[in-house]
């Protein structure tokens, strides 16, 4: 059974810092295991309460009883929790912080696309820039709505897609070779190994109250994120 990286844990729900590549709940298929499957094993029952897309790292809450699933799922529905994502982006940004305001509705083709269109639910993205590099940009997303896709679309929208994005950008991994001028394949390597191969972004943060209670559940950065920002420092100096 794969270990768990457990952020916070209680009688009512459980926040984990979920890994790039698993599934948040089982597709339609059931073709692979998910975290979801991961938790029913440990606990017997386990509730969604929301979902992180696959290659998307980070903070997700299941609850562990009907009750507090339906009170866990009114207050992402009436948007009484504040959700947080970081997330590297191609390219320079126009505003240092802006809102992005852009309908999302599902692709006509259904082919597991969203799209931006007058006709989509309203879809609220707050922005801040953190540190721009020379072909990148670190930034903090804040979504009020939540919808699928919505901070790969929105970015997507305003010209600046989600490094590694493969459905809304170009998909490619990012190489040393490609941010460093004097980049030399180590002797024992026959092909370079990206940096990044996966969705550069992470659920951050959640904040919350829940039975008179204050939650601000907050996950760490996982290695290959903070491997790629080290990397840009470097070569930003």
């Amino acid at each position: 059974m794969q270990k768990l990286d457990i952020i916070f844990e209680n009688d009512f729900f459980i926040a984990i810092n979920k890994p790039s590549g698993l599934l948040s709940v089982p597709d339609r298929k059931q073709s692979e295991p998910s975290l979801k499957d991961i938790l029913i094993e440990k606990y017997g029952h386990i509730f969604t309460v929301h979902r992180l897309d696959k290659d998307t790292s980070g903070v997700i809450v299941f609850a562990k009883d009907a009750a507090t699933h339906k009170q866990l799922s009114q207050l992402f529905e009436s948007r009484a929790i504040e959700k947080y994502y970081v997330g590297l982006v191609h390219g320079r940004l126009l505003h240092t912080s802006e809102s992005i305001d852009a309908p999302i509705m599902q692709h006509p083709a259904d082919n597991g696309k969203m799209l931006i269109h007058q006709k989509g639910k309203p879809s609220l993205t707050d922005y801040t820039l953190l540190e721009q590099f020379k072909f990148f940009a670190w930034v903090q997303f804040q979504i009020h709505t939540g919808r699928t896709h919505q901070i790969r679309i929105h970015t997507k929208h305003i010209g600046n897609s989600i490094v590694c994005d493969n459905l809304y950008g170009d998909g490619n991994p990012i190489l040393l070779s490609a941010l460093k001028r004097n980049f030399k394949l180590s002797k024992n390597s026959d092909e370079e190994k990206p940096i990044l191969n996966r969705l550069a972004l992470h659920s951050s943060k959640l904040i919350f109250d829940f039975n008179n209670q204050h939650f601000s559940l907050e996950a760490p950065l996982p290695k290959d994120l903070k491997a790629l920002l080290q990397q840009l420092r470097k070569v930003n100096k």
